[in-house]
């Protein structure tokens, strides 16, 4: 691919942290007494800002049982220091070898910025992003907002950007303002998902990507 800007999502594209994020939801939720729910549910929501996925995961919650939900997530969730060790297998290389490439890289998660910034520092991939934007300071996927702020910010129009995703919520985002996407399998949906949105390619391999990428 030609582009000049390459958006990762975070959890589940770059780093392995898709089953600490549902347990820490299962816990939290349980504990103060809400259903335990299937784990596809708690994985189906990843990608979404939190205000999003509960009231996704429990419709009709107040604002004040959410808060309490989201304090426990976070005492649970942040016991876990994300590491280089949770980065899936390649894909800091890929990163690196973008910037290398002089292609600007980026990241729009769902994460909240308190979150990224500890992952960012923790994981050793924060010095090669020039701007990342969290569901807590902009809109939450799939509204493109925060790729309209990334765009922005570097002066680009959506065909010479490509935003990586491992949900259909990092595709719907892309589709939504026409920018080029990529879908990656060792994340949270699969092929028969991800397909729904037009992607440029879905990948199921780190050496696919890079091939997609041209590196």
């Amino acid at each position: 691919m030609d582009v000049k800007i390459v958006i990762f999502d975070w959890d589940g594209t770059l780093v392995d942290s898709v089953d600490h994020i549902a347990d820490s939801l299962h816990q939290a939720a349980t504990e103060l007494g809400y259903p335990a729910l299937e784990r596809e549910a708690y994985r189906d929501i990843i990608g979404l800002g939190m205000v999003e996925a509960l009231e996704r995961l429990y419709p009709g919650i107040s604002r004040e049982e959410m808060t309490t939900i989201r304090e426990g997530y976070g005492n649970y969730f942040f016991r876990k220091v994300t590491t280089p060790q949770n980065i899936f297998d390649g894909m800091a290389d890929v990163v690196a070898d973008l910037r290398c490439a002089g292609r600007g890289c980026s990241v729009a998660t769902g994460k909240s910025r308190r979150g990224l910034e500890s992952a960012l520092v923790s994981s050793g991939l924060g010095t090669h992003f020039d701007i990342t934007r969290c569901a807590d300071e902009t809109r939450s996927k799939p509204d493109p907002r925060m790729l309209e702020e990334i765009l922005q910010f570097y002066g680009v129009e959506p065909s010479e950007a490509v935003m990586i995703g491992d949900t259909r919520y990092d595709l719907e985002m892309a589709q939504r303002i026409g920018m080029p996407s990529i879908g990656v399998e060792w994340g949270v949906h699969k092929r028969d998902v991800l397909g729904g949105y037009a992607p440029h390619a879905i990948v199921d391999s780190v050496p696919d990507l890079r091939s997609v990428l041209g590196l």
